[in-house]
């Protein structure tokens, strides 16, 4: 008897409890963070890398994921462009042409090419990768690739103003599946383009543009239209940077290969190039140094918060000094030191328990050590 009225009391004791988390309502679903655009923004942030790091992965399963763990980072901290650039300890250099489009693994052959090509398929909304990527040994381990999930990464039944697609041709007439009709393509007698962008309904621009292309849309409302499962939507064609410098948002990062070090800056495709940049090595400055007026040396300037075009460079294995000695440029300019190519030099992590710092493992460290400069630049605006 006495251990009946126990365990009535036990459940009486529950029932209130019980009671109070229906009524509260509590929400144990997983939350998902949405970016959420605060303005057009003009400045930029590159990231800088050499393909060697891929030649130092013994695997092509490691190649990929310090390929990826690079591309994560970059999409955590809003990087908008990333320079794979030779640093002379890749076997065949790097190469200006997109050599992917190839059927050959170039993990060992040719290492900046193979991180070129990975961190361009990872950026890449993955609506369009089949048609923008075709099947390539260095991708085959693409489906165990971590997910960047970017704003532009967007759901079938996501609406945004702005959208990535790929070009399927021209719009000359436009056949109705339901009523057998055809209309003219566009607006008027023009001629326009139909685009894939993930929807339930096809996207037209009214300009020609080749088909299988990878074209940025905007819609003429932020709000979403009616879709009636046939007639195409009307959008116009855009540069790639306008929904970071119209709204706001971040909107994936370029990629481009240098065939050097000075390369970098030289082939910068931002008008007047980058005005602040940033070396990363062992025996640079530690950043609590650089940030702290007292601790800073009178030899190394403030850190300016107005500033368009931000870079930081990450050395290979043997560091960013042997990149400056492969460079030829540099040196027959009679540049030594690597820390006179950057306005400054850094240490991320002073008195580093690990003899060596993974480059993979230096851009996530760089990106949250100077996101104080990104942030002072955003609220500087």
């Amino acid at each position: 008897m006495s251990g009946y009225q126990n365990k009535k009391r036990k459940q009486d004791f529950q029932q209130p409890q019980q009671q109070e988390r229906a009524d509260d309502e509590v929400d144990t679903s997983r939350p998902s963070a949405v970016f959420t655009p605060t303005g057009g923004r003009q400045h930029t942030l590159t990231i800088a890398l050499p393909g060697s790091v891929i030649a130092n992965a013994q695997s092509h399963d490691l190649k990929t994921m310090m390929a990826a763990q690079v591309a994560r980072a970059c999409a955590v901290f809003q990087v908008d462009e990333v320079v794979v650039f030779n640093d002379g300890q890749s076997q065949n250099g790097a190469r200006s042409r997109k050599s992917f489009e190839g059927d050959g693994y170039t993990g060992y052959s040719d290492p900046d090419d193979f991180l070129y090509h990975v961190l361009s398929y990872l950026e890449t909304p993955p609506h369009l990768r089949k048609t923008l990527f075709p099947m390539h040994p260095n991708l085959r381990t693409a489906g165990a690739m971590p997910s960047l999930d970017m704003p532009h990464h967007l759901r079938a039944n996501e609406w945004c103003q702005y959208r990535e697609g790929v070009t399927m041709g021209a719009d000359a007439a436009y056949q109705d599946p339901y009523n057998n009709k055809r209309s003219k393509g566009g607006k008027g007698n023009s001629v326009s383009t139909l685009v894939d962008c993930g929807l339930p309904v096809k996207t037209r621009i009214p300009v020609e543009v080749p088909p299988g292309s990878r074209v940025t849309v905007k819609f003429g409302s932020a709000d979403e239209p009616q879709m009636d499962g046939y007639t195409p939507l009307d959008a116009e064609a855009v540069s790639p940077d306008t929904p970071r410098e119209e709204t706001g948002y971040y909107w994936g990062y370029s990629t481009r290969m240098a065939s050097s070090l000075s390369a970098v800056f030289t082939e910068c495709p931002y008008d007047g190039g980058y005005d602040i940049s940033f070396g990363t090595s062992e025996r640079g400055i530690t950043l609590a140094s650089l940030f702290n007026a007292s601790e800073r040396s009178s030899e190394v300037p403030p850190v300016p918060t107005q500033w368009r075009h931000m870079v930081i460079v990450f050395g290979g294995v043997a560091g960013l000094e042997v990149a400056l000695k492969a460079d030829k440029n540099l040196t027959s300019k009679g540049v030594t030191e690597a820390k006179d190519v950057f306005d400054y030099w850094v240490n991320l992590v002073p008195q580093q328990g690990s003899r060596t710092i993974r480059t993979e493992e230096a851009v996530w460290l760089g990106l949250m050590g100077l996101r104080t400069v990104v942030q002072d630049r955003q609220e500087a605006r």
